[in-house]
């Protein structure tokens, strides 16, 4: 797989593949231990490594897989079907290479920002396909998740580098992530938005420490604790992006915000999946078929029509990511976004429902997956809240426009 060495990488279908061999084979069996002990899925991660998935989204001039954006959305989707936990985790790692790769090379930068984005860019993607896992701590409490306002982790310019200072919340991969690529705002007087930096924190950096407990609703096996930056110095080559280019990514490619979706995209096919294999009396150790009753069918058919319009929005949305998307691409990426959150669970809730208590009991997935799916609604930058914020204003105001 290393296409550096001169190695032809997967296609698609065959890594899709190897994801679904290794869901089936491994992570859906070890689904169970992490989110009743949330505990970080360690033994999934050694597995993507020794196939090379760690590399998934690095691109194959510099030894990755090469994925773009809408494989990666397919394959993650494919993730999400057997471990909610480990695609959701996977996602912070595989858009730290997404953002720094084909995504950074649609944006606008200096020919001096472009050469230095080019040699540190290969120090990231090195370490990747190497085998060390990249976090993406965004979230802070406050309105600067929902790109209303800058950053409160502040990265103050020092000689060789940045010293940081800040508090992140729900850091997925607390404790499991070799970098943390955090979010903050350059130290100064008259900084706004447009002064965002995104840099590669060592995970053993002095100064940087991760605190408090982590025993949530749902997704237990993200591990996403409180993650300290107290006078962390970070060097220079730690850019994960040139300064200010990250406003400008999330401004001009929206799409970037999306990629939470496809892990709850394979939720949803994993709950219509067991309540298939639960009626037909084909799940380990209940061997009663239900299927013969008309109640049941009629069910399974409302749960697959839904499951095909959640399909394909995504699979629409997905190829439609690109920099400067048109209004409308720009509208369903919003609609996509609080659609696949939304159906997640009420397709959980509805095979809860049609398959019955014993459904309910763990070790059995479809409790854990309901649990799972609560939470999609919740994330930032796009709750479900948000998404029909923007889609309203947005559809009915052009930008710069007012009532007065």
């Amino acid at each position: 797989m290393d296409a550096a060495a001169g190695n032809t990488p997967p296609s698609h279908d065959e890594i899709v593949a190897m994801v679904r061999n290794l869901g089936e084979t491994k992570f859906q069996h070890r689904a169970a231990k992490y989110d009743l002990e949330a505990s970080f899925p360690f033994e999934n991660y050694d597995d993507l490594r020794a196939h090379g998935l760690l590399g998934l989204c690095v691109p194959a001039r510099f030894g990755g897989l090469g994925a773009g954006y809408r494989s990666y959305a397919l394959i993650s989707a494919e993730m999400g079907r057997w471990c909610g936990a480990t695609a959701l985790t996977f996602n912070m790692h595989a858009c730290t290479a997404l953002w720094t790769g084909p995504l950074a090379d649609d944006l606008d930068m200096t020919a001096e920002q472009r050469a230095e984005h080019e040699a540190r860019r290969a120090i990231h993607f090195k370490r990747m396909v190497g085998g060390a896992i990249y976090a993406q701590p965004f979230s802070e409490g406050g309105a600067a998740a929902a790109g209303k306002a800058p950053f409160g982790t502040l990265a103050k310019k020092v000689d060789g580098g940045w010293l940081m200072n800040g508090v992140k919340i729900f850091a997925s991969l607390a404790g499991g992530a070799d970098f943390y690529g955090v979010l903050g705002t350059e130290d100064k007087s008259d900084a706004t938005r447009r002064d965002t930096v995104f840099l590669a924190v060592p995970a053993d950096a002095a100064g940087l420490s991760v605190t408090g407990p982590w025993d949530p609703l749902g997704m237990r096996g993200t591990v996403s604790r409180t993650l300290v930056l107290k006078d962390v110095f970070v060097p220079d080559e730690a850019q994960l992006l040139p300064r200010g280019v990250y406003h400008q990514a999330a401004t001009r490619w929206p799409h970037m915000f999306l990629t939470l979706s496809p892990t709850y995209m394979g939720i949803a096919q994993a709950a219509y999946d067991f309540t298939v294999k639960y009626l037909r009396g084909e799940v380990e150790g209940i061997k009663v078929k239900r299927r013969m009753y008309p109640t049941k069918q009629i069910a399974v058919a409302e749960m697959f029509v839904m499951l095909q319009q959640t399909w394909a929005i995504f699979r629409q949305v997905t190829g439609e990511a690109r920099v400067d998307p048109s209004k409308e691409d720009r509208l369903r990426a919003y609609a996509a976004q609080y659609t696949i959150m939304e159906n997640a669970n009420t397709l959980t809730a509805r095979a809860i429902r049609t398959c019955g208590g014993q459904a309910m009991l763990r070790p059995l997935p479809l409790e854990r997956l309901y649990r799972d799916s609560r939470c999609g609604a919740l994330m930032l930058p796009w709750t479900a809240e948000l998404c029909l914020d923007r889609l309203g204003r947005e559809t009915l105001y052009e930008p710069g426009e007012t009532d007065d």
